[in-house]
Formats: structure tokens, sequence, C-alpha cells
């Protein structure tokens, strides 16, 4: 354990690159893998030197070895590579660099086993998922366009969107598609278009090539940047027979450049003819239904009670006044007989009322005894003689009463 130093007491440059490289050496030997960047191999020099950078980071490491160790290899740049060897410190320069005692070269077999365990856990964790992946918009506002500088790949996508649709607009990122720095700046390109809300959808285009030159499209860290992105991705890398990782993570694949110019948007043309046969279609509808609207009326117009709508109300009106006649006369008839019987019925009462029987000359003559009551005398003789009979009218009716006899005196 070091003590630790202060401004008053501070470590030399030569003890602070002693200690780093102690640190460093405790690493010990490993194992690495990167792409070569750069080769420096003169002739007649003790040590040759190599860059070697990370596919998937902007990061990089000085490599050194004997000279021997690159005969009879075919190294060149963009060729991946497993090394082994110590990091050692320079103190002198201040510089890290890994010394390797072996130096193997990734070959294709290789290559495309890894692709294939790669593709095995990303299919496994679901990026390969068809119920993931969205559907193109229809028209897009901007085409966002990841491809190399004055590429072939630029070109045809640009002239084959173009002359299906003149009118669309691209975001066009140039990113160098094989190499080391190819994936940190694709995955870079990708996040700026996904960021930018005018971008409906991005094309990621490349030409074809070697497996070396379309490993970067395999990669994982760019098969799951295609996978994060909010924006629906165009995968169209390489030829017909090309199929990296990220044609399975996109959310369309075409085969080539030419065929993603072709189906990131709409034929002008055809949808001019479809607008065309949709509006004769309609016109024709339109036309048929009002044909038969008009020989619906024509038939409904043909009709006798539309043909004269007064008839009915005519006979209506007739029939109206006979009902209202036919009650008249009913109500008339049934008031006659009510009067005949009411006539009648009063001859009868006048015919049995005292008052006939008076006018014809009869009287009912009552006697009225001294004690107050009074019976009907049926015959005169029953009065006694000399008397005075008085006459009375009660109920309507006239009474003759006989008074009683006056007491002798």
């Amino acid at each position: 354990m070091t003590s630790p130093t202060t401004a008053e007491e501070p470590w030399p440059v030569r003890t602070v690159a002693r200690k780093i490289s102690e640190w460093i050496n405790r690493l010990g030997a490993v194992w690495v893998e990167g792409q070569v960047t750069q080769i420096s191999a003169r002739p007649g020099t003790a040590t040759a030197f190599l860059t070697l950078r990370d596919p998937s980071a902007d990061i990089s490491l000085t490599v050194t070895c004997a000279p021997a160790l690159l005969r009879g290899m075919e190294l060149t740049e963009g060729s991946r590579v497993v090394v082994h060897g110590r990091p050692s410190y320079f103190a002198g320069r201040g510089t890290l660099s890994l010394r390797v005692d072996e130096i193997r070269a990734v070959g294709v077999g290789e290559l495309l086993a890894r692709i294939e365990r790669l593709r095995q856990l990303l299919g496994a964790e679901g990026l390969f998922d068809q119920r993931r992946k969205r559907r193109l918009p229809f028209l897009p506002g901007r085409v966002g366009l990841i491809t190399g500088r004055a590429s072939a790949a630029e070109r045809d996508v640009l002239t084959n969107a173009r002359a299906r649709w003149p009118s669309v607009r691209f975001e066009v990122v140039n990113v160098a598609v094989q190499g080391p720095a190819a994936v940190p700046q694709i995955v870079e390109a990708l996040a700026k278009l996904d960021g930018d809300p005018a971008v409906d959808v991005i094309v990621l285009a490349r030409g074809g090539g070697s497996v070396e030159d379309l490993l970067p499209f395999s990669d994982e860290t760019l098969c799951r940047a295609v996978a994060a992105c909010r924006t629906p991705v165009v995968s169209a890398i390489g030829h017909e027979p090309d199929t990296p990782l990220v044609d399975h993570v996109a959310d369309l694949r075409c085969s080539t450049p030419t065929d993603a110019g072709k189906r990131v948007v709409p034929d002008m043309a055809e949808e001019s003819e479809r607008i065309r046969q949709l509006r004769n279609r309609a016109r024709r509808a339109l036309h048929g239904w009002v044909d038969r609207e008009h020989r619906l009326l024509d038939a409904l117009r043909s009709r006798p009670v539309l043909a004269d709508p007064m008839t009915p109300l005519r006979n209506r009106a007739d029939e109206v006044r006979g009902l209202r006649d036919r009650a008249r006369r009913v109500v008339r008839a049934e008031l006659s007989a009510a009067y005949t019987g009411l006539e009648a019925t009063k001859a009868r009462l006048t015919t049995l009322g005292p008052a006939a029987t008076l006018a014809r000359g009869y009287a009912i003559v009552q006697r009225l005894a001294p004690d107050g009551s009074t019976h009907v005398l049926r015959r005169a003789a029953d009065a006694p003689a000399g008397t005075s009979l008085r006459v009375r009218v009660v109920d309507g009716s006239v009474h003759a009463v006989v008074p009683e006899e006056p007491e002798q005196r």
C-alpha cells in the first residue's frame, strides 16, 4: 500500500510510470479479438505494428509483434483476428500496447458460426418476432437514408423512389458501410434519424459484398439499435442471397437497394390509375342509384292514388256526407218517436186526471165531522137535506166537503 501524495510531496513522473507499468503487468496474457485497421511491417525492422479496433465501438489498441508472425498470413485492413499477448506500458513514451506472440485469422466458417450463434440468441429474445414489426407509412413525409457516400446503393434508392413519387424528400446520412468504423457510425446515424420527428421511415442500404464486407450488418450492437428504433426501419443490404442479421430485425427486408426505393413510396402512376378507377366506379354507382330512384318515382307517380290525388278525397267526402245524413235521419226518427210517445202519455194523463173528471160534471164530496175527521159521500142521498156543500182543492184534486148539520136550538 502506498501513501497518498500531497502537493508538498508529489511523485515524480518516473514513479507514476513505474507504478502504472506494475499494475498493467499484473493483468497477464490475454486473448483479444478485433479488426485490423492498420498494418506497418517494414523490411529490416524487428517489430511490426498493427492497430486493432473494436468492431462495435470507437476504441482501438496498438499491437506489436515479431514480423515473422505476419509472414504467410493474408491480413488486410478490415480482417478479423484473434491475438494472444500481454499488455505492456512503455514508460519512456507513456504509451500502452499489446505485445502478442500469436495471431489467428478468423475465417469465414468461424464468422458464419458466430453469426449463427448470435442469430439464435436474438431469435430467442424475440427480436425476429413478426408481431413486433411495424407497418411502413403509405406516403412518408421524409425518408431517412443511411448509406455509403456516393455509393451505387444511394443512387439506386434515390432514383427509384423519385421515379415512383417525384415529390418524396430524403434525409441522407453518409457513413462507412464496411470496416471497423461502420457499426459506430451507423448506430449514430440511426439515433440521429430516429430522433428527428420529420422522418417517417429509415432505409439502411448497402450494395453487395463478401461475408467480411457485410459483417457489420450482423453485429449485435447494430441489431439491437435497429430493434430499439421507434421509427420503422427498412433493411436493403447486399443482393438477394445476402441475409445479414439486421434483415431479420428490421421492420421490412428488401432484397436490394433498388427494391427498397420501390417499396418505401407508392407509385404515382399506379395510384393515379387506382383513383381514376375508383372515381369511375363511384360515378357508375351514383348513376345506377339515381336511375333506380328515378324509376321508383315514375312507378309511384303512375299509381292512381298519385295520378289523381283528389279522387280519394272526394270519395271520402261523399262517404262522410252519407254518414252524416244517415245520422241526422236516425236522430230525427228517434226524436219523432220520443215526441209521439210523450204526447200519448200526456193524453192518457189528461184523460185520467181529476180535472177531466170534474170537467165531465163529477165531484168528490167529503163530510167534515165535528171532530175534524172526514169521510167521502158516495151518493148525494147520503148528505142530509138542506146541507150546503163546500168544495176545496187538495193536491190538484177537487174535493166537495160537506159540513156537519148545525145543532137544533
